[in-house]
């Protein structure tokens, strides 16, 4: 596996092996910004790296299941991942259709897993599903807009409306850092008064549903599928649930490896994340190099 790195930790190293050996038992799951797409001014404008759907199709019929695990609408995850074929909306002609076109991409056991889980996709079927919208989150979108303009904002920072939940970036402004520290203290006063948390990231602040998180729909997926073993690779703070889900599944047998995506073409690595990681690769274009290092071992003679 010469160009798979080597995890530093023996928990890694023991989850590796346990994915060669036993690929059909072995889940890979992925956060979708900064993970499979570089990270971008405007989220509507993120692309996967191009070879991670190629890759992802090389891997998937070698596994037990393919999950991206992200906060965006799963609609939105599928569409500008690649991964759900043909363009459009869900329930248009071709839109997420499991007839796909000769050179295009099928990963018939894929499901995106967008808002925290509380959306879901399932590349076999084409077929979306939603949870009803989280209480509060109206409000917040109502209230949100005033707040900002009493607060003075400086331009460049931005609202997006997630359906579920509300992020306000700030890393357009001349100073995302001190953007970022003017708008903490009043969103979690909101987000409290709404029974909402607020989920820091990479300059941005999104208010959520509390008990919502990528750890959360991971887990549930995992003992869904009857996962034997898990890779998880991640960028930003909002993956630190999903890292502590892997933890918890090492402490019950169930062999984890986890991959932090910094550096690279996404900056620098959120210590939180690294710190943690059994291995860490430059961005995207780094957890594509390893997928595709994985995927060489899997094709091997005798495998």
């Amino acid at each position: 596996m010469a160009d798979v790195p080597t995890p530093r930790t023996e928990a890694g190293r023991e989850a590796l092996a346990a994915i060669v050996s036993e690929p059909r038992r072995a889940v890979v799951a992925l956060d979708f910004d900064g993970t499979l797409a570089p990270i971008v001014a405007d989220p509507a404008d993120a692309r996967a790296d191009p070879g991670a759907v190629p890759v992802l199709s090389r891997l998937a019929p070698r596994l037990c299941a393919v999950a991206v695990v992200t906060g965006r609408p799963a609609e939105a995850a599928v569409r500008q991942s690649g991964l759900g074929g043909a363009e459009g909306p869900p329930g248009s002609a071709g839109w997420g259709s499991p007839q796909r076109s000769e050179g295009e991409h099928f990963l018939g056991n894929l499901t995106v897993l967008g808002a925290y889980g509380a959306e879901r996709w399932d590349a076999a079927t084409g077929r979306l599903s939603t949870a009803p919208p989280p209480p509060g989150v109206e409000a917040v979108r109502a209230e949100l807009p005033a707040i900002l303009d009493d607060l003075g904002v400086p331009p460049g920072t931005w609202t997006e409306d997630k359906g579920r939940a509300v992020a306000v970036h700030t890393r357009r402004t001349d100073d995302p850092a001190a953007a970022f520290e003017l708008l903490r203290a009043p969103l979690h006063e909101l987000a409290d008064r709404h029974g909402l948390v607020v989920e820091p990231g990479r300059m941005v602040l999104e208010l959520r549903a509390p008990g919502v998180d990528k750890g959360a729909a991971l887990t549930e997926y995992l003992r869904e599928v009857g996962a034997g073993s898990v890779l998880y690779a991640g960028d930003d703070l909002g993956d630190l649930a999903a890292f502590a889900a892997v933890e918890k599944l090492r402490g019950e047998g169930v062999p984890g490896l986890l991959v932090c995506s910094g550096g690279g073409d996404t900056g620098e690595s959120v210590p939180e994340i690294a710190d943690r990681a059994d291995v860490v690769v430059d961005g995207p274009a780094g957890v594509v190099r390893l997928l595709r290092g994985l995927a060489d071992s899997l094709e091997e003679p005798g495998r």
